[in-house]
């Protein structure tokens, strides 16, 4: 070959190597699966939709964000970068101005595109990144149909029946009255996802697949794969969370995704390979459950914290954990008195920093076959059952908690020490006899929830009730003679030792926990941290208030304590029926 065909030939390697390099360039980067839009760069905006007759969830933002990371992680490792995925969170809760009963209007396309178009409309001036593929995903703090999520009951032929997935001993989303949708939009490109609170507002072990299948596959015109299988996009939510769960290739090459290694940086494979399975699958009442943990190989654990919670409305409730080896094989969660469904999230970090979370659940029955059934029925319960509960005003309007805490001024509200607000919380001293008037007169019948939280040993709460034209206490953790007593007093005028004192300790130093008392013409009951510990039912002129805990206003409610301080995170009041009255005191 003389020089100038050796200098055509090198020319001719340049030309291929650059015409190849445009080509890529041109082509590179994943598209829909009908080719027409670029998805190298997706971005979700997440809203959080609670209809206008509906509270949030107190921990509403923890939630989201655990789902947004799962699925971001979770896209990384199945694209290898060549897609990018990043979430967008509406930093409040999106309050709808339709109620769960306008919502719910039609079948579940109905509620989709109700949902959607409310959402999108008024959210349309967010801004997102540019260029980047939108998608709008809604996680609905409701389902299509009544369906108490946490139980998982629903109503029919006037009973309680198991809704959702189930297998040995497993708990799995897909409940049919669930109502999760998602579409593509070819024309104008974007994607809408509805996640239905079955599909994440309680961590079934799959949620996070939930999630990602409508918010990330169906959104980009994946389908669902034939035949089915354990990936993302057709059976991965009944047999895994999202970690153990894979887009299939085929998918992901008709969206041009180029075969390459998965990535193999830390977080990547503690993301993929960590676990937390409950043992016992299906604990009895008074059984030890823990959780068994899977690790990558050769890692070093350097925090694990373990929480559950009894209640999707109340505290998580914290276990601490040790271990001696370099990554625990088991974390405790501890024994259950009564038969309840438990909700647990678990996290760890090693000693290089990576981080991974898994929330799952699980439920406590005395016989595998015996479902737990709720102290106090969902909303969703209730209406179906009877459909004016919870509407006692006279326009049929839906009936909205009280927040009593917002009320409190301890400048002007009467009290017995010095007690002090900060940050939305009420704090109380540590005094013998502590107590402070609410400016509030409450209804005939309601529901008291105070979420407390004890800073010293726990000693005698306090909560002052009134039924009838009688005031009462509900007394908590008062520890006499070396136990630990909760009582109503007084009761046929006796106080603790009456025949509703219970013993035991219902409260830890430092931990939050959820009480609710409900005073009806019928009783009280009382519940902490979903617990049933008190059930009393009677004539409310049997009970009394002793002279030791008046308060100037013999109407009103108030809180107190016997020397221990208590922080104050919520007291709430749902009327049940008649009205009550807020007081300038």
């Amino acid at each position: 070959m003389n020089p100038h065909q050796r200098a055509w030939k090198r020319l001719a390697c340049f030309v291929v190597i650059a015409v190849g390099w445009v080509t890529a360039s041109v082509f590179a980067g994943t598209r829909t699966w009908d080719g027409k839009h670029d998805t190298s760069a997706i971005a979700v905006r997440v809203a959080y939709f609670v209809p206008a007759d509906r509270k949030p969830l107190a921990d509403w933002r923890e939630r989201v964000d655990y789902f947004c990371r799962r699925i971001r992680l979770f896209h990384h490792r199945e694209f290898t970068g060549q897609s990018v995925l990043t979430t967008h969170v509406h930093p409040e809760p999106f309050v709808s101005k339709l109620t769960t009963e306008e919502l719910r209007a039609g079948d579940a396309n109905a509620i989709f595109y109700r949902t959607l178009r409310e959402t999108e409309s008024r959210l349309k001036d967010a801004p997102l990144p540019e260029k980047a593929f939108p998608i709008l995903l809604v996680l609905s703090e409701i389902n299509w149909r009544p369906l108490d999520d946490f139980y998982r009951l629903r109503p029919q032929d006037g009973q309680l029946v198991f809704e959702g997935n189930y297998n040995r001993g497993q708990h799995f989303p897909g409940a049919t009255a669930g109502g999760a949708r998602a579409t593509y939009f070819a024309k104008e490109g974007k994607g809408w996802g509805l996640v239905s609170a079955d599909g994440w507002r309680v961590p079934y072990r799959g949620s996070d697949c939930v999630v990602y299948h409508e918010g990330c596959g169906h959104t980009v015109g994946l389908p669902h794969p034939e035949p089915g299988n354990g990936s993302v996009m057709s059976q991965g939510q009944y047999r895994g969370w999202l970690s153990e769960s894979w887009l299939d290739k085929e998918q992901k090459l008709k969206l041009r995704w180029e075969p390459t290694d998965a990535p193999s940086d830390s977080q990547t494979k503690l993301f993929t390979e960590f676990t937390a399975t409950p043992q016992p699958r299906v604990p009895k009442p008074g059984e030890p459950v823990h959780l068994t943990l899977t690790w990558p190989d050769d890692v070093e654990v350097k925090r694990v914290r373990m929480r559950y919670q009894t209640s999707v409305t109340g505290p998580w409730v914290e276990v601490p954990q040790s271990w001696s080896k370099a990554e625990p094989e088991l974390a405790s969660i501890g024994t259950f008195d009564r038969p309840t469904p438990v909700s647990y999230r678990i996290d760890a970090e090693l000693v290089d920093g990576t981080r991974a979370e898994l929330w799952g659940y699980f439920q406590v029955r005395s016989d595998p076959k015996q479902l737990p059934l709720p102290a106090r029925p969902s909303s969703d319960l209730l209406a179906s059952a009877d459909p004016e509960a919870g509407k006692s005003n006279r326009d049929g309007s839906p009936v909205k908690e009280i927040d009593l805490l917002k009320l409190i001024d301890p400048t002007s509200c009467w009290q017995n020490g010095m007690w002090s607000l900060a940050e939305g919380r009420l704090l109380g001293p540590k005094q013998f006899g502590a107590r402070l008037q609410l400016p509030y007169v409450p209804p005939e019948e309601y529901r008291l929830t105070v979420i407390v939280e004890p800073l010293d040993p726990p000693n005698g709460l306090i909560l002052g009730q009134r039924s009838g034209k009688q005031r009462f206490v509900a007394l908590f953790n008062y520890m006499a003679n070396g136990k630990t007593l909760s009582a109503l007093e007084n009761i046929d005028g006796q106080n603790v030792g009456n025949a509703t004192t219970r013993t035991g300790s219902v409260f830890r130093k430092n931990q939050l926990s959820q009480v609710i008392v409900t005073v009806t013409r019928k009783g009280v009951l009382v519940n902490v941290d979903g617990r049933k510990i008190i059930e009393w039912k009677g004539d409310a002129d049997r009970l009394s208030l002793s002279d030791y805990w008046k308060t100037p206003d013999e109407r009103a409610l108030f809180i107190g304590a016997y020397d221990c301080r208590y922080r104050f995170h919520r007291i709430t009041l749902e009327p049940l029926s008649g009205e009550g009255t807020v007081t300038n005191d």
